[in-house]
């Protein structure tokens, strides 16, 4: 009986099936309840464009040409952080976030302008590059922004992060990544215990939390000034001076 070429390298190789290299398990995905757990262990539930329509929609929130209603979807414990020359911890909640856009979109008026919001699959997955173009700063001149939006299962918004879109400003240190996807890129988001977790929501005094502190000035610093919003966030105006916006824009 004759066995063809084919049945014979099937004959010999039975058995002998490689298993793959197992990929590498971040361990704070596996934390109870996802306490512990880092943005980056979530996975996309909504749609690309519903991540792009959210981060269109938080700039609605802050452009004085859109209609009041247009507004993101916010979890409870949202938190803006907007590294310097901005303020640091800028917002945090959802009831002081929705109070603050409507704020500065009437004490600081400007068209949100030039927007370029992309759906990523990994965390922040809404990153976008607009300009802010003010009615009375700037003299016309636009300032550049750019923001990542973190999100929960649910397809709430958890965690802002924004960057002045200029060169020293932002967190990529590959010019060439345009969108912050390479492994060197300096974010607070993927760093914050909880935001991982289905809810995306954070304990302030939480184990995991005081645990990332103890070990990250950056998380011990948004800890504090979390737990401390408006005297901090006053103390941080006053550091910044008058010229802040000069200095963020490139005016």
């Amino acid at each position: 009986m004759k066995t063809s070429l084919a049945s014979l390298i099937l004959l010999l190789c039975a058995g002998c099936q490689t298993t793959p290299a197992a990929a590498t398990v971040d361990p704070s995905c596996s934390t109870p309840e996802g306490a512990g757990a880092f943005s980056t262990c979530l996975t996309p539930r909504q749609k690309p464009e519903y991540y792009v329509a959210q981060g269109n929609k938080y700039f609605d929130a802050l452009d004085r040409s859109m209609p009041a209603e247009s507004t993101p979807t916010y979890s409870e414990l949202v938190a803006r952080w907007e590294w310097p020359p901005w303020l640091l911890l800028t917002g945090y909640t959802r009831v002081q976030m929705e109070g603050t856009d409507k704020l500065v979109k009437s004490q600081a008026p400007a068209i949100v302008s030039h927007r370029d919001c992309r759906f990523f699959a990994v965390q922040p997955f809404a990153r976008c590059r607009v300009s802010f173009d003010y009615d009375k700063r700037g003299n016309g001149k636009g300032c550049a922004i750019y923001e990542e939006f973190t999100f929960n299962d649910a397809g709430e918004m958890t965690f802002i992060e924004a960057w002045s879109d200029m060169p020293g400003h932002l967190p990529m240190a590959d010019k060439s990544d345009l969108w912050a996807e390479g492994a060197d890129v300096h974010r607070l988001s993927t760093r914050i215990p909880g935001l991982g977790s289905a809810s995306g929501k954070i304990a302030l005094d939480g184990t995991f939390m005081l645990t990332a502190a103890k070990s990250d000035g950056e998380v011990a610093d948004f800890v504090a000034r979390a737990n401390d919003f408006w005297p901090s966030w006053l103390a941080e105006n006053e550091k910044a001076g008058p010229d802040y916006f000069k200095l963020g824009c490139g005016w």
